[in-house]
């Protein structure tokens, strides 16, 4: 079966199906794309639900980006919802937007307080800027610096823990000081230039960037049965692959973990269909204070489905992985120790002829989809230009 193809491609994600569809296209190549997963899109996938709502099966995922290529790129398979996502934050049973902001900054302080810290922070740092902690813990006035003490404790510190299984302690100063309050009233989560949802939702992307003569798609496929890296050389089902490899899946994993595996955290999702229109104000809700889940999503502010009498949420609950079946690495944990363990996994794949690691589980970073979809299509411009396929 390997003969029959040029390229082989593990994982239908926006890694793994950006550059199927590049050296397909553009390239003229012969290309298999080896999905362990029963679809396509990764974790971008989804689908609708029972009640009709269209749900993201692997939480919440708004595309926004400032980078031109990506959104132009992606505008080939898909129609645009014009989506800006806003989030608030249920801080003791109010709700405020994050990031913090001037609306945030008056419903924590009331309006005479907030009127005051308003224009001393637009007098010291001016209008529409986003200032970190670490910045307002360094100015002298005392209100100032409560108000950074304020963000972190009511926005930051009880979230975080419960996202990343930390203590106060434990968590990355660094990060903490990064943490921004926005000098605005501009209520948007983002501010890129492009914004918003696939008219169709996402795996009506896939589908037609995958819908190519020269693609083929394997689904329910798992590499770790059908590849064998041995002594530098590829084998697909036993037989060698000359051609090129694009891995887009678990690095560790692809290498039986003979290091150890690289820590991730994990997520359980849960999901409720309500039989009302409306079951929140805004598309998320984070719970920085309280509950111990981290945030409930409302999908249909996303798609924008006028379904009267039902709406799917979900909660999202962080947790150790564990590598167990059915488990998904989700965000890798960033340290020093980890980042030298994946060096020794990538060492592996790089002394292989051919083989390319791409994307957040290969590459043990977080990527948002515009990152990938344009660390892909670099890619594909490179093994195009050197014609190394």
């Amino acid at each position: 079966m390997s003969q029959k193809y040029d390229c082989l491609v593990i994982g239908a994600g926006f890694a793994g199906a950006v550059c199927a569809r590049e050296l397909a296209e553009r390239g003229g190549k012969r290309v298999l794309v080896l999905e362990r997963r029963g679809h396509i899109g990764g974790n971008a996938y989804d689908k609708l639900d029972e009640a009709g709502v269209l749900i993201h099966q692997y939480g919440p995922h708004i595309f926004h980006t400032n980078n031109a290529r990506a959104y132009e790129y992606l505008s080939r398979f898909t129609g645009w919802r014009d989506y800006q996502h806003r989030v608030v934050a249920n801080v003791r049973g109010a709700l405020m937007p994050v990031p913090f902001n001037l609306t945030s900054l008056e419903l924590a302080y009331g309006s005479e307080k907030a009127a005051r810290l308003e224009k001393k922070l637009i007098e010291t740092y001016g209008a529409e800027k986003k200032v970190t902690i670490l910045e307002l813990r360094r100015n002298d006035d005392p209100e100032i610096k409560a108000l950074a003490d304020y963000v972190y404790e009511n926005v930051f510190v009880h979230y975080t823990m419960k996202q990343w299984g930390q203590t106060p302690e434990e968590i990355d100063p660094n990060t903490t000081a990064r943490v921004p309050v926005f000098l605005s009233r501009d209520d948007r989560y983002f501010q890129d230039a492009y914004q918003g949802i696939p008219a169709l939702g996402y795996t009506a992307v896939f589908e037609h960037m995958l819908d190519h003569p020269n693609i083929t798609v394997e689904l329910d496929s798992d590499a770790a049965d059908r590849l064998c890296l041995d002594g530098g050389r590829v084998r697909l089902d036993g037989t060698p692959f000359e051609g090129t490899v694009i891995y887009t899946g678990a690095v560790d994993e692809l290498f039986g973990c003979c290091f150890g595996r690289l820590p991730y955290r994990t997520l359980d999702f849960r999901f409720e269909t309500h039989g009302v229109e409306w079951y929140q104000t805004h598309g998320t809700v984070n719970y920085t204070v309280s509950e111990d889940f981290t945030r409930i999503t409302e999908f249909k502010y996303f798609s924008g489905q006028e379904i009267p009498n039902a709406t799917t949420i979900v909660k999202e609950y962080s947790r150790a992985y564990t590598g167990k079946n059915g488990e998904i690495p989700y965000y890798a944990i960033i340290s020093p120790e980890n980042n030298a363990l994946y060096q020794q996994y990538k060492a592996l794949g790089d002394a292989v002829p051919g083989f390319h690691l791409l994307g957040r589980l290969a590459e043990y970073k977080y990527y948002n989809m515009d990152a990938i979809v344009v660390r892909a299509l670099e890619l594909a411009d490179r093994l195009l230009a050197t014609e190394t396929l």
